[in-house]
C-alpha cells in the first residue's frame, strides 16, 4: 500500500489540473483553420483574395488562393478537415472603398460577390456539412479593373494581421439593410 501525504497529493491535483489547462491551451491554439481566398487578379480590387493569399502563404498559413473558381477546391476543403474555414473575397456591399465586413450567412444571396461559376451561398451550404464554422469576410472594392486600389491594399494588409494574430472576431459584421 502507497500511502501519499496530504501536501504530495495536493502537488498531484496542482500538477494534473495544469496538464487539463495547458491542453486546453493547446488545442484551443491548433484549432484548424483554413482560409480560402477568392477574386481575379486581374480585375482590379477583385485581385484582393489571390493578394491575401500570396501575403498568407508567405507567413506559412494555410491558405488556397481559389481565384476564381472556389468551387474547384470543396475536395481539397473536406480532405484538410477545418475546424474553421474563412472566405475573403471583394464584396460590392455599399460601403467605402477597402471596409472589411464579415458578411452574414443570409446576407449573402443578396450582393454582388466577386466572379464565380456557381453562387457563393451554395458552395457555403455544401461545406457547411463537412465544416463547423464558416465565415465570409468581404472587403470593398473601389475598381474592378487595373490594378488594386491603394484603399483595399492596405484593407488586405489590415486582414492579413488580424488572421495571423487570431483577431477576426475583431472585424464588425455587416448590417443588413
Amino acid at each position: 500500500m502507497v500511502t501519499i501525504s496530504r501536501d504530495n497529493f495536493l502537488d498531484i491535483i496542482v500538477y494534473e489540473l495544469d496538464k487539463i489547462f495547458l491542453l486546453e491551451k493547446i488545442s484551443k491554439d491548433i484549432m484548424r483553420l483554413l482560409v480560402m481566398c477568392i477574386g481575379n487578379r486581374d480585375g482590379g480590387d477583385d485581385g484582393i483574395g489571390p493578394f491575401i493569399a500570396d501575403l498568407l502563404e508567405e507567413s506559412n498559413r494555410e491558405v488556397i488562393n481559389a481565384e476564381t473558381t472556389p468551387e474547384n477546391y470543396t475536395g481539397t476543403i473536406k480532405q484538410y478537415q477545418p475546424d474553421k474555414l474563412v472566405i475573403v473575397d471583394a464584396v460590392d456591399m455599399g460601403l467605402q472603398a477597402g471596409d472589411i465586413r464579415i458578411i452574414p450567412e443570409d446576407a449573402i444571396g443578396e450582393m454582388h460577390i466577386s466572379t464565380h461559376g456557381i453562387p457563393l451561398s451554395i458552395l457555403i451550404r455544401y461545406l457547411k456539412q463537412y465544416i463547423n464554422q464558416v465565415i465570409i469576410i468581404g472587403i470593398q472594392p473601389k475598381t474592378m479593373s487595373g490594378v488594386l486600389s491603394k484603399e483595399v491594399e492596405e484593407s488586405g494588409r489590415k486582414l492579413v494581421d488580424l488572421i495571423i494574430n487570431d483577431e477576426i472576431d475583431k472585424i464588425k459584421q455587416l448590417n443588413k439593410k
